[in-house]
């Protein structure tokens, strides 16, 4: 069985890797084993998973593995200079068996060495060693690997580039090895016997390295080369001579053939294994579960070609043929594994289980043996009553025990009666003796026998009789029991101790039963616990990655009218989804709530007029107002939702809008306060025949459904000027203390934000930059109509902005309302708007305008105005005068030579240092804020133009999406949440929605604010799940109940870890509610108890 690379194989690989990984950033570096290591590359949409094994192999990987807990030194050292680098280049290192892997330009380099024991060397530019997997000593094949050393690429196999293929390079090759040949046969020692052909080849594989002797083989073989020639015939004939060079350039034209395209056919080679057990019912037969894998190579061997043992499996790429051969040995080791921990613990179970069945059994037949002893004794109680009487006759004479031993044994060679039942020897130290009695059903037929022959002998006719018992069937007599006789006791008195001793015997068979029931369960537990260990240190079974639907990266569900939900983690996806996703016809949906995400409903692309029906946007605002900080708080609050083109990135002159911000213009349409309960469900992709089952389609009962949905409001921004369009939500309408009636505490908050209000205008013309700042929050609401709603969570009352046709009345107002306290109006102060950051979820009122910030800038730029100089104080007048007088003939050198000798020079010299630094620190703050000011209006600028582009796609519908994208979206038909019998399921998608979009979910588990951590609460409810799917009562081994639970469905389940699945809880703690109904319903399951679970659950 091929276990390592050969030099083909890894130039092959080495050419796939390279259209594979090139411009792929190192994402991280993990540990398999102490010589296997995973290397995980990604750029945006595209992953790759690089599996290195030491010496053997290295390939792509699409099977998911367990990694190590904690990195190794090596693995440590690794991702100190590699990680988050990008992959430049990879190549052979000439025909050697090496893969360079260059990160950065050549910035640093990692060597995979394929030969002898293998290596992982990282190396800088110079070829400096900085990482190594294993220190090699200096030997006669080899050099000296350590740290700091050069990694030496000189004595690598052809690395200077490889020789052309010419006859005079194939004599001299072939000359070399027949000398080599002539010297190991000189040495002395064991002669190997070589198979025919041996001798060619191992003398072209000297010759010829960049072949291996497979390909060497086939090429042969092609050809119609002799392969059992040897090279000194080779030499000594032209013909022959001309004929392997025309074989060698066929392998090379195989070589070049197969590294011409991007991916290389690969071929295993496998051969037939042991029959499979046949599968269950609802399960397809594996034609290559019976086959076992021996070989794999880039091309197909003519030569094996013809074989009828061999079976070839064709793969498209090479990396996919290693992986596909290695994963399957190691599952298989894996799985072996598993199952020889799983036997074990069943021996052991079955050996507890056989030990305590053998201690009852034992018990049982005391009970027998003992009762059977009691009736022999009642049966024979007048033979008992003589031996004892015997016995006891003789030791009362006084007679010695030894010859009353002999006494007996005499007696019985001379066929006494008495004698015969006694036992030797006899235990008269114990006052006892063994008697041989015949139990009661052999006494009765001897009884019977006796009278038969009675009668017979009185009767005449005796030869009519003889025959008749001969005619009879032969009794089986039964060894006489031994019985042990008290002698100081009655038959009858010892018959009842052996009826004592059953019964005696029989309670303590019970009490065995018992503690053994205890004793099994107690070691089962243990059994089991150990198993459950022992699992965990082996690593799983290898499962193969379910690559990811572009919408995964987000928070995301498919609403129960079937349109796709998607909602920002962060600010940085949320600026994603608007400039990605956003487009004609989607729906905006948003809360003024810390932390609130920004949420989109794609609509239909064939219809994007059509309106949204109302339980999708409800279900989208919930999501909402879930992912901000109403979770934890408990407070029923309200989101709201405007069209795609009532949001945009272009701010105000003057104002900056940060990442994941955004301006709102227009009117916002509140949706009724949301439940704060979310669901975490699985959805079930389906195939594409499959889908034809799931008549109804997504969209159709959302355009059936979404008629009556706001209907004076439509896609195309016109708006009616009554209050009719806030029918059917009713909390949408106008902010006002007659509105609040139902929510007074709201009502109560609005009007202490309104107190609050003029106080927190002063504070702001007072020092206008006082609140303004990066992070602050970016949806701004620029329409005048839409009154303020209160809530208790904003930290300020936020006011809507002025329209483009009332901005002069509004700005006229409040320039005649700021003025500050010195009576002066603030210059060029600008309107508020409010403004929620969908990062941060802050509401605050900020304006900044570039009036107020040039303002700034010039009070900067200013220089500070010269202090009058003061009248001198008496006395000091005349001193400055006589010390002018004193020092009028002083010039400035000598005044500057006086004051150094006094020391008072030092100081002015610091004192002009200090002002020289001071002025050019406040240069560098000029330079560096008209820098900033430049990036800024530039990104400004760039920013306009993006909206630009995008506002004109949006009006010629034009589509920015992918192609994988695009079909993706189709794809949504087939992920369903309760499939029907008869479809074939591919994958599960875990998906976390507001509860009431998993109405029709086969697998739902409710999450409600709690303390529980959503890592433990996954673990909660696929454990719940793993177990009922291990449960056969409520499994349906047919897939036909759609209440129960299906083979396909634990499979997929059971292969679910709960780091993959605990990112799409949008929320960091939960509570988690989950029924006996909701996995698995009806026939085979509990009754419906509601169980609950999580940190905060109730107990019965």
């Amino acid at each position: 069985m091929k276990q390592r690379f050969s030099s083909l194989d890894v130039r092959v690989i080495a050419h796939e890797l390279s259209a594979a990984l090139v411009s792929l950033r190192l994402a991280n570096i993990y540990d398999l084993s102490s010589r296997i290591f995973l290397l995980k590359f990604a750029k945006p949409d595209h992953r790759e998973q690089l599996l290195i094994d030491s010496g053997f192999r290295c390939h792509l990987t699409s099977f998911a593995r367990a990694t190590a807990a904690a990195p190794s030194p090596f693995v440590a050292r690794l991702r100190k200079f590699l990680r988050t680098r990008r992959v430049t280049k990879v190549q052979q290192i000439g025909t050697d068996r090496i893969i360079e892997i260059t990160f950065s330009d050549g910035l640093y380099r990692l060597f995979l060495e394929f030969y002898a024991g293998g290596n992982v060397v990282l190396t800088d530019a110079d070829l400096t060693v900085l990482g190594l997997l294993r220190t090699v000593s200096e030997g006669a094949e080899h050099e000296q690997y350590k740290l700091g050393l050069k990694y030496d690429l000189s004595l690598r196999q052809n690395f200077a580039g490889v020789p052309e293929l010419t006859k005079d390079r194939v004599r001299e090759g072939l000359q070399r090895a027949i000398e080599r040949q002539a010297e190991e046969a000189q040495k002395p020692g064991k002669k190997v016997k070589k198979k025919s052909g041996d001798a060619l080849r191992k003398a072209l594989a000297i010759t010829t390295t960049e072949f291996p002797p497979v390909l060497l083989d086939h090429a042969l073989h092609v050809t119609g080369y002799n392969r059992d020639a040897q090279p000194e015939e080779v030499l000594a004939s032209e013909e022959l001579l001309d004929k392997l060079l025309e074989s060698l350039q066929e392998a090379q034209r195989v070589v070049k053939e197969i590294t011409s395209a991007d991916t290389a056919t690969g071929y295993i080679l496998a051969k037939q294994g042991k029959v499979p057990q046949p599968p269950a019912d609802g399960e397809e037969p594996n034609p290559s579960a019976a086959l076992l894998y021996d070989d794999f190579h880039p091309f197909k061997p003519a030569q094996l070609a013809t074989d009828p043992s061999i079976t070839f499996l064709e793969y498209s790429g090479f990396n996919k043929t290693a992986d596909e051969f290695f994963s399957s040995l190691e599952g298989q080791k894996l799985e072996s594994r598993l199952q020889e921990r799983e036997d074990a613990a069943k021996r052991k179970l079955d050996h507890a289980r056989q030990e305590q069945a053998k201690r009852i059994e034992g018990l049982q037949s005391v009970q027998e043996l003992n009762v059977r002893k009691a009736v022999a004794i009642e049966a024979n109680v007048e033979r008992v009553e003589e031996a004892v009487a015997a016995v006891n006759g003789l030791i009362a004479q006084g007679m010695d025990w030894v010859d009353i031993g002999r006494l007996i044994e005499n007696e019985q060679g001379r066929s006494n009666a008495v004698a015969q039942m006694i036992k030797l020897p006899l235990k008269l130290h114990e006052n006892t003796v063994t008697l041989l009695l015949s139990e009661y059903d052999e006494q009765d037929d001897d009884e019977e026998m006796a009278d038969e022959t009675d009668s017979e002998a009185s009767d005449s006719e005796d030869d009519t009789a003889k025959p008749t018992n001969h005619n009879k069937p032969k009794v089986e007599h039964k060894q006489p029991l031994a019985i042990d006789i008290d002698l100081a006791l009655s038959a009858w008195v010892n018959a009842r101790q052996y009826y004592d001793q059953k019964r005696t015997a029989a309670e303590k068979k019970e009490r065995t039963a018992q503690a053994s029931q205890k004793a099994l369960k107690s070691t089962e537990q243990k059994v089991m616990a150990d198993l459950k260990k022992g699992l965990k240190q082996e690593k799983e079974v290898l499962r193969p990655v379910r690559k990811q639907m572009w919408f995964e990266k987000f928070v995301y569900f498919v609403s129960s009218d079937g349109y796709l939900v998607l909602a920002g983690h962060d600010a940085q996806q949320n600026e994603i989804l608007y400039r990605r996703y956003l487009k004609k016809g989607d729906i905006y949906i948003h809360a003024d709530l810390h932390g609130a995400a920004s949420v989109i409903i794609k609509n239909n692309p064939a219809t994007p007029e059509a309106p949204i029906p109302p339980s999708t946007l409800s279900q989208a605002g919930h999501l909402a107002v879930c992912t901000s900080s109403a979770w934890e708080s408990k407070a029923v609050m309200s989101a709201w939702w405007v069209f795609s083109d009532q949001v945009s990135k272009t701010a105000p002159t003057g104002e900056y809008l940060t990442t994941g911000g955004f301006m709102i213009r227009g009117k916002k349409n509140y949706l009724p306060p949301a439940q704060l309960l979310l669901g975490f469900g699985l959805m079930w992709r389906i195939s594409e025949e499959s889908k034809a089952r799931h008549l109804k389609n997504r969209f159709k009962d959302g355009a059936a459904g979404g008629g009556d949905l706001d209907s004076s409001v439509g896609h195309d921004g016109e708006k009616n000027d009554d209050n009719d369009d806030d029918d059917d939500f009713p909390d949408a309408a106008k902010g006002t203390l007659d509105d609040d009636d139902d929510f007074p505490d709201a009502a109560k908050a609005e009007i202490a934000a309104d107190g609050e209000g003029d106080d927190g205008a002063d504070d702001h013309d007072e020092s206008p930059d006082a609140d303004i700042s990066d992070a602050e929050a970016s949806v701004r609401d620029a329409d005048e109509d839409h009154g303020q709603r209160s809530n208790p969570l904003q930290m300020s009352g936020s006011a809507s902005g002025p329209t483009a046709v009332e901005q002069e009345d509004v700005e006229s107002d409040d320039e005649s309302d700021d003025e500050g306290d010195d009576g002066h109006p603030t210059p060029a102060e600008p309107e508020q708007a409010t403004t929620t950051d969908d990062a941060t979820g802050h509401a605050t009122t900020t304006a900044e305008t570039s009036a107020s910030r040039s303002q700034t800038a010039d009070k900067a730029q200013q220089p500070p105005a010269k202090a009058k100089s003061a009248p001198m104080t008496r006395g000091k007048r005349g001193k400055a005068k006589r010390a002018a007088q004193k020092y009028a003939d002083q010039d400035e050198d000598d005044r500057q030579l006086a004051m150094k000798l006094l020391g008072s020079q030092a100081a002015i010299d610091r004192r002009e240092e200090e002002a020289a630094a001071q002025a050019a620190k406040s240069e560098s703050l000029e330079e560096a804020r008209a820098r900033r000011r430049e990036q800024h209006q530039k990104a400004q600028q760039a920013g306009l133009e993006a909206e630009e582009i995008r506002r004109l796609n949006l009006e010629e519908g034009v589509e920015a999406l992918d192609e994988d994208e695009v079909a993706q979206m189709t794809e949504l038909d087939s992920l369903v949440g309760m499939p029907l019998p008869g479809d074939e399921i591919l994958e599960v998608v875990p998906v976390c929605a507001p509860w009431t979009a998993l109405g029709k979910y086969k697998y739902r588990a409710k999450l409600q604010p709690g303390q529980q951590k959503k890592g433990k609460a996954m673990r909660e409810i696929l454990g719940k799940w793993n177990k009922d799917g291990s449960d056969v009562k409520k499994l349906d081994q047919k897939s036909e109940d759609r209440e129960r639970i299906w083979p396909r469905e634990a499979e997929l389940i059971k292969a679910m870890r709960e780091v993959e699945v605990v990112g799409v809880i949008p929320v960091k703690s939960v509570r988690v509610m989950m029924g006996s109904g909701d996995a698995a319903k009806g026939k085979g399951g509990a009754k419906n108890k509601s169980s609950r679970g999580g940190k905060g659950s109730k107990k019965k």
